[in-house]
């Protein structure tokens, strides 16, 4: 590719797709010339949503079913575990996953399909799973707000996972929700270091700023878990008790953690950070990974693949149990309410006869 400023980015590299036969490679053109190297801006295309609830049988996660306003994050946290994804799109996973971007403006009217057809079963909504729903795109498009109003509108029940302060603009929406007992938010917090922060995740809020959030989320009523996730072995471990304790002392009520994942392309991506921005850990850290996942950079299985095993991975999950329980943190929240759920009256709605 050809040479581009990247400042502020989470990778340098811009490697086509796994699913790419042919890859194009920038070359001399023999003209010895000093020219400005360009700021790579973001980049937003839309597309025509046809179904955005998304369904899956995963026995890791709590929630069968979720929302992504957006494919591609612009917070370009390295470690992202849903790069991969951007190669089904004939992108990269690398800069394209956070420079060019998808939108999906119509997703809110197919939403109001979805939940208004009578076959639809109500259970709780995930948003942010795949990609922040309030990554800095949505300030303009403002998808994930409309996403809500709808869920608000069917009184269904949403849990949200965001690094973005900007979920604070939609409080006029959440608050109103939590006191029904419909949603629930869940902060990710990797590191309390701002500087590692910032390398690691460019765009993101800073863990200053993560933390306020959660205080104004939970001030307004809204109920908020602290994510310690990902976890990183040899780099944020250590951290983990005190990432806790921020997140309680901010008003967190419960909490999670999940140990870095490297599918794909996003340990190559990776290692190449590591190498770059902590030379000197980058050997303990996928030292410990790979004890975790039977000598590989990550194993796929489920109930394996979000903490790993052995004797480092049981280690953390007693640390994390330990504090948990010291700190006065749930591990485990009452499900969100579902008996709220009604389809709202719509044009041409036959009348009931009385």
């Amino acid at each position: 590719m050809p040479a581009l400023n990247i400042k502020a980015r989470g990778v340098a590299s811009n490697e086509s797709g796994r699913f790419e036969r042919f890859a194009t490679e920038a070359c001399d053109d023999g003209w010895e010339m000093e020219e400005e190297i360009p700021q790579l801006r973001t980049e937003v295309r839309e597309e025509v949503a046809r179904s955005v609830v998304t369904y899956n049988r995963s026995p890791d996660l709590p929630f069968d079913r979720s929302i992504n306003p957006y494919r591609g994050c612009e917070h370009g946290c390295v470690y992202c575990f849903a790069r991969p994804t951007h190669a089904y799109l004939g992108l990269s996973p690398g800069l394209d996953f956070e420079t060019r971007l998808i939108a999906r403006p119509n997703a809110a009217e197919v939403l109001r399909k979805e939940l208004s057809s009578a076959r639809y079963k109500v259970a709780t909504i995930a948003m942010g799973t795949n990609t922040d729903p309030y990554q800095p795109i949505e300030k303009h498009h403002q998808i994930t707000r409309a996403c809500l109003q709808v869920l608000q509108e069917f009184q269904h029940p949403v849990a949200i996972v965001t690094k973005g302060a900007m979920i604070e603009r939609d409080l006029d929406i959440l608050t109103p929700m939590a006191q029904l007992g419909l949603v629930r938010v869940g902060i990710s917090l990797t590191t309390l270091d701002p500087g590692l922060s910032r390398r690691m995740e460019p765009r993101a809020p800073s863990p200053v700023r993560r933390l306020a959030t959660i205080r104004r989320l939970t001030d307004a009523g809204v109920p908020v878990r602290v994510m310690t996730s990902p976890l990183i072995p040899g780099l944020t471990d250590h951290e983990l008790e005190s990432m806790l304790e921020a997140g309680r002392d901010a008003g967190a009520d419960s909490a999670t953690w999940i140990m870095l994942r490297l599918p794909r392309e996003v340990s190559e991506l990776w290692q190449s950070w590591l190498h770059q921005h902590e030379p000197a850990r980058a050997e303990k850290v996928m030292s410990k990974l790979r004890e975790m996942h039977g000598g590989r950079d990550y194993d796929p299985r489920w109930g394996h693949r979000m903490r790993g095993e052995g004797e480092y991975a049981g280690l953390v999950a007693k640390r994390f149990k330990l504090a948990v329980k010291r700190l006065g943190l749930a591990t485990k929240t009452p499900p969100l309410r579902c008996d709220l759920f009604s389809r709202p009256a719509q044009a041409g709605d036959q009348l009931t006869l009385i």
